[in-house]
């Protein structure tokens, strides 16, 4: 593939962006022409706590992991950027200039357009269409942070371990370290282990490094149950 070729991928995941919708091809080919296009390995981060925002991601394909640390040192994974979307928070940051207070981290290998805070401002003012796509996207995301708060507040913890391996499941296994999940639900990974531990106990997990089988899904439902009946 020659780098015409490319050129016309590139340009055809970023018409297809929700954000580009409605957008004049003559406007199109200015972002694609001022955005900074970058090629993201998985483990890349890309952004951190207390870094200046240099502009607003949109995700083309793979996806983006957005997440944070509290003062106790635990991780809570807020939400994932997939292609076709952006990062809310970042939008947040450059409407109050202020730093980001949360971590992104590609999960899979990601293709990812930065607009410039320059660019973003402009086609806020002048493109109706992008403006709307965007505000529709941080209000969709802002739902999701507020399941997030709901899960971390109201919900107990066995049951929301036993939620997300089910969620999380293909072909009856979880590819993923105790640690992993810890960050998914924002608590210690001893507190991860411990569940884990007893959920073997009771036959409805067998657990091998990195690597956890469903065993009895009916079991796990059944501490879902139990907790909406306490609610």
């Amino acid at each position: 593939m020659d780098n015409n070729d490319l050129n016309q991928v590139k340009d055809t995941k970023q018409a297809y962006h929700p954000a580009m919708t409605g957008l004049s091809a003559a406007t199109r080919e200015l972002i694609t022409r001022e955005g900074v296009s970058m090629q993201l390995s998985a483990g890349t981060r890309v952004f951190g706590p207390g870094e200046p925002c240099e502009g607003l991601p949109l995700v083309l394909s793979g996806e983006v992991r957005v997440q944070m640390m509290g003062a106790s040192g635990n991780e809570i994974v807020l939400y994932r950027i997939e292609g076709g979307e952006m990062c809310p928070l970042s939008l947040s940051c450059l409407l109050t200039a202020d730093s980001h207070q949360s971590e992104a981290v590609v999960e899979r290998d990601a293709e990812v357009l930065l607009l410039s805070p320059g660019q973003i401002e402009r086609l806020m003012d002048q493109e109706p269409a992008f403006r709307q796509g965007l505000l529709e996207s941080y209000g969709r995301r802002l739902q999701t942070l507020m399941l997030v708060i709901e899960e971390v507040a109201f919900k107990r913890m066995d049951y929301r371990l036993a939620e997300r391996l089910l969620q999380r499941q293909r072909d009856g296994q979880v590819n993923a370290t105790h640690q992993d999940l810890a960050v998914e639900l924002g608590t210690a990974r001893e507190v991860i282990s411990r569940l884990l531990k007893e959920f073997e106990r009771r036959g409805s997990v067998s657990l091998e490094r990195g690597l956890i089988e469903i065993r009895d899904a009916e079991t796990l439902q059944g501490i879902m149950a139990r907790d909406n009946e306490q609610r």
